[in-house]
């Protein structure tokens, strides 16, 4: 916070920039009055929830896509040998508060979609907001440890790991129903961003799984982000034991 112009303009240069996404969903409804079935404030849900839980997640463990080059030119040895835990320090390595201006932006599009949404709010509905969004944030977070532990062995993966972290992000913006079944398969399935925010928003918004799931998944996100970050700390594990020296 030293240089706080510096802070101020890259912060909200960070805003404009995921602004951008938006208004790109917003021409699109300038054409159209429904996007796969979903009107503007539902779509606006979507990308308010995946841009916030994307963007807590960033702001406490973006920086972990430098593990690759750390790896490469031989740097993480000296967090190795620092009396802190080597997850911590690579999770603040290059820490950057301007990762602040995307939760904002998704924050303020979230609660403009709230207050046009046209939904019969119920108090596990209300309460399942938060919920999915911390959620949310807790399994884009172990995708980011996830990524990183995988640039142990291809030290330099880091689009690899932002094309699941970053992409999901685009991916879960926009209605699963304008999606392949395949990909809504793998989005659920495989890599599980379908729980970061489409499974408990159709609930909300009353509306059908497109792959016919049954009820109850849509409220098992806690229960998958938990999961999630069990595998994201055994991979870490195997990692970072993996690991050997530049010295060694």
């Amino acid at each position: 916070m030293a240089y706080r112009f510096s802070f101020v303009m890259m912060t909200v240069g960070n805003f404009l920039a995921t602004a951008l996404n938006f208004a790109a969903i917003a021409i699109i409804f300038g054409h159209t009055r429904l996007l796969g079935g979903f009107s503007l404030p539902e779509t606006a849900f979507l990308y308010g929830t995946s841009g916030c839980a994307l963007g807590l997640a960033d702001l406490v463990l973006g920086s972990m896509d430098q593990l690759g080059r750390r790896v490469r030119d031989g740097t993480l040895d000296t967090l190795l040998v620092r009396p802190a835990p080597v997850f911590a320090q690579a999770a603040a390595d290059r820490f950057a508060l301007r990762r602040l201006g995307r939760i904002t932006q998704s924050a303020l599009v979230l609660i403009w979609a709230l207050a046009a949404l046209k939904v019969v709010w119920t108090p596990a509905d209300v309460l399942l907001v938060p919920v999915m969004l911390l959620s949310g944030a807790a399994i884009f977070g172990a995708i980011f440890v996830i990524g990183a532990a995988f640039q142990f062995w291809a030290t330099d993966a880091a689009e690899v790991q932002n094309s699941f972290t970053y992409g999901g992000n685009g991916l879960t913006q926009y209605p699963p129903t304008i999606f392949a079944k395949d990909l809504l398969r793998g989005a659920t399935f495989v890599v599980p961003l379908a729980f970061i925010n489409w499974l408990p928003a159709l609930h909300i918004l009353g509306r059908p799984d497109p792959l016919g799931l049954p009820g109850w998944l849509d409220f098992c996100s806690p229960l998958v982000a938990v999961v999630a970050c069990g595998v994201a700390g055994l991979a870490w594990r195997a990692g970072l034991k993996s690991y050997r020296s530049t010295g060694s």
